[in-house]
């Protein structure tokens, strides 16, 4: 079946609002009124793939021998489909760019001026370099707290979690190069005394 074209009006890249990473809730379909998190942006058809959400199954590695697997996967989704979620009281909300006092490029809440941090974007390998598991701070506490228009937010602090490695200990060199076996390397550590002899062997 041939899909019907949809023509969307461009976006410039000064004024795009969402994000990977951003909570949306989806506004039509069947998943109407549900919230996820932007998986990926496709910025040249104003795509957004809501993680879990929009989904439709389908079949994969079919062949003549063997019905293949049936997986979900999440289809795209239209900015005007989607809305931003207001942190406030996590309710769809428009946003609109706007600058603090000091100087910071934001997004902010029409509804209740809260400030929506960009959350940090991965790089094309999928890594986050400034992915962060902390508590919310404020500026005089360590974080980053910005005004705009009178509205007040607060930004993720830059803290270790319980399975996070520091950086101290990342740069510690532990490793002292030996001429000993991995079983003598352990029986030092932990003390062990070897008092028993190898006897003679003999072939025949």
């Amino acid at each position: 079946r041939r899909r019907r074209k949809i023509f969307v009006e461009p976006i410039a890249q000064d004024d795009w609002k969402v994000f990977w990473g951003d909570t949306v809730q989806v506004l039509t379909g069947k998943d109407a009124g549900k919230q996820g998190m932007v998986t990926q942006v496709v910025r040249d058809r104003n795509w957004v793939v809501v993680e879990g959400l929009n989904t439709h199954y389908r079949y994969v590695n079919r062949t003549v021998k063997y019905s293949g697997t049936y997986i979900a996967s999440e289809a795209p989704l239209l900015l005007s489909q989607i809305s931003l979620v207001d942190p406030e009281d996590r309710k769809p909300t428009e946003v609109q760019w706007r600058y603090t006092e000091e100087g910071e490029r934001v997004r902010v809440s029409l509804r209740s001026g809260r400030i929506l941090p960009v959350p940090p974007q991965p790089r094309r390998d999928g890594i986050v370099p400034e992915h962060w598991i902390g508590e919310w701070g404020s500026r005089e506490a360590g974080g980053h707290t910005g005004k705009a228009w009178g509205a007040q937010c607060c930004y993720l602090t830059h803290t270790d979690g319980p399975k996070d490695t520091s950086v101290e200990d990342t740069l510690a060199k532990t490793y002292r190069p030996s001429l000993k076996t991995f079983e003598e390397e352990i029986m030092d550590a932990m003390g062990i005394v070897e008092t028993r002899r190898a006897k003679k062997s003999y072939w025949y």
